[in-house]
């Protein structure tokens, strides 16, 4: 039980809550970013926000809201094809069909009784589809109830989304950097932002938002074999890591900071000169850096005016 279960469906809030948690999420960490008692907390000062990035807040914005927009589109085709609504039909055949396999099977003296009794049953049909078991309970009325997985069965798929959302980010994000006409016409466009701020973190160009992000997301939700439902969490989940990657603070009491090796300083690395061909691996773990030889480790130091800095340890 969810608390939009009977308002909104799961594939609409698939679709909106991450993008919703997005602005919520990241305006709250803007509004902290220049509060002066959060000053000691920064990664960069006000003043190299200022000067080194190349883009303004009003254009990272739009830039965002396009992206986000290309991900609606893309999310509710998916859902719709994929998804519990779009696959109601292919159930309805389903239990149509086992409706009349057992009415055939008995005697014709018995078959109104049998017809009265069959109409009454609540069917339970089990489709596997792409390696995934989708328990689906359909009344006679035609109602549809989608039964989810287990707990232990869900994080699991949340484990394999995320390790798949990684290796796709990270040899896409890779090979954008190494392809000097797709870096110059497209992932540059990300890097305008020097010093990372929450609101930039989807500052992309659309086609990049598209095969990173948005191709991510839906790949990470089809291998998984996670349910709308499970996906909602997922997403949002995504999101919230995302923004504070690139919140541009080193915040005492953050679980994702003390959770997750791939964090706020660990993507500073990257965006800095010295670390561009470095430190790929996003959005949760770093073992594709770790593996293949692109990960650069640095010092957090204090800064004498305040605040932190991520220091690379290689030259």
């Amino acid at each position: 039980m969810v608390p939009w279960e009977g308002y909104v469906s799961d594939e609409t809030m698939g679709t909106f809550a991450p993008i919703l948690l997005y602005w919520v999420y990241a305006g709250g960490y803007q509004l902290l970013l220049h509060r002066r008692p959060l000053q000691r907390y920064r990664l960069h000062t006000r003043a190299e926000e200022e000067d080194k990035n190349l883009v303004a807040l009003p254009a990272v914005v739009r830039g965002v809201l396009l992206q986000q927009l290309v991900q609606a589109i893309v999310a509710m085709i998916l859902f719709m094809t994929i998804g519990t609504l779009g696959c109601r039909h292919h159930y309805m055949n389903m239990v149509n069909y086992s409706k009349n396999i057992l009415i055939k099977s008995y005697s014709k003296t018995s078959m109104e009784n049998l017809q009265s009794r069959v109409d009454s049953l609540v069917f339970m049909v089990i489709i596997l589809r792409q390696g995934k078991i989708i328990c689906c309970i359909i009344t006679s009325d035609s109602s549809t109830v989608l039964v989810q997985p287990s707990m232990v069965v869900q994080s699991f798929q949340f484990l394999v989304a995320m390790l798949v959302m990684d290796t796709w980010q990270y040899f896409v994000h890779r090979y954008m950097h190494q392809n000097k006409f797709l870096y110059q016409h497209i992932h540059s466009q990300h890097h305008r932002l020097i010093v990372p701020y929450a609101i930039g973190a989807l500052y992309n160009h659309p086609l990049e938002g598209l095969l990173l992000d948005t191709l991510g997301g839906a790949m990470s939700f089809l291998v998984s074999g996670m349910t709308p439902r499970t996906a909602v969490f997922f997403f949002c989940f995504a999101v919230l890591k995302t923004v504070d990657d690139h919140c541009g603070l080193w915040l005492p009491y953050n679980i994702f900071q003390h959770l997750f090796q791939n964090n706020t300083a660990y993507h500073d690395i990257h965006h800095q000169l010295q670390g561009t061909k470095y430190n790929y691996s996003q959005p949760f773990f770093s073992i594709w850096d770790r593996i293949l030889g692109t990960h650069m480790a640095y010092d957090l130091l204090s800064r004498k005016e305040g605040g932190f800095e991520a220091r690379p340890l290689r030259d």
